[in-house]
């Protein structure tokens, strides 16, 4: 059964994600940025309220995917702290300066998050070549990778994604994301064989996830 991820930018949102069917919740700050690491605080409160799977944003701030020394230490702060409050993964993803994947820094991540499970997110739309990035990722240790097939939207890449799928053969979860709503989900179920959906269920160009959104996503998934 196809499973429903919420992104979730704020803690009304993950109320409203958990309260209406979803599977897992990605949770993040800085919606105009994308996504940023939320506040421990906020996190905190939220674990204790929801009993679906929480995966925490790791990305100091928005912006490119390739980071300095002390944005990375930031970093590795940011997941040992929130890592107490049991959450149950990390979202991130560390591109070199030739937007290549970082092996050092991404394995160094996945070192101090086990035994829990990390996304690779969609700083991988952005990495060269679909092919070897896909097998950088897997070869960092990451269990899932959010991407709209290296395209701006799951609708232009849903070729890719297909590829994506095909190419990963259950080594790695392809989590399609990237411009998902209810209007084109049974759409790329059917053409990419994808088992895992993201989206932020926003539908008025506001900032909070709308209920009805992630009825639908989850009853058409």
């Amino acid at each position: 059964m196809p499973k429903i991820e919420i992104a979730c930018f704020n803690p009304e949102s993950a109320i409203i994600a958990f309260e209406n069917g979803a599977d897992r919740i990605e949770l993040c700050a800085g919606l105009s940025e994308g996504g940023t690491t939320p506040e421990f605080e906020t996190t905190k409160k939220l674990r204790d309220k929801i009993d679906i799977p929480i995966f925490v944003m790791i990305r100091p701030r928005g912006g490119d995917f390739t980071y300095s020394e002390t944005e990375f230490e930031q970093m590795k702060n940011d997941l040992v702290h929130l890592k107490t409050l049991g959450v149950d993964g990390f979202v991130f993803g560390i591109l070199d300066d030739n937007d290549e994947v970082s092996m050092q820094q991404n394995k160094a991540l996945i070192e101090l998050a086990a035994p829990l499970p990390c996304t690779f997110h969609r700083a991988f739309d952005r990495a060269k070549t679909l092919e070897d990035s896909l097998e950088k990722v897997i070869e960092c240790g990451f269990k899932t990778i959010l991407t709209s097939g290296q395209k701006p939207n799951v609708s232009e890449g849903k070729g890719n994604l297909k590829k994506l799928t095909e190419l990963a053969g259950g080594r790695i979860e392809i989590l399609v994301g990237g411009g998902l709503r209810s209007s084109n989900i049974e759409e790329l179920r059917a053409f990419t064989k994808a088992d895992y959906f993201h989206s932020s269920a926003i539908t008025d160009g506001g900032a909070f996830a709308n209920p009805n959104e992630v009825v639908a996503l989850k009853n058409k998934s």
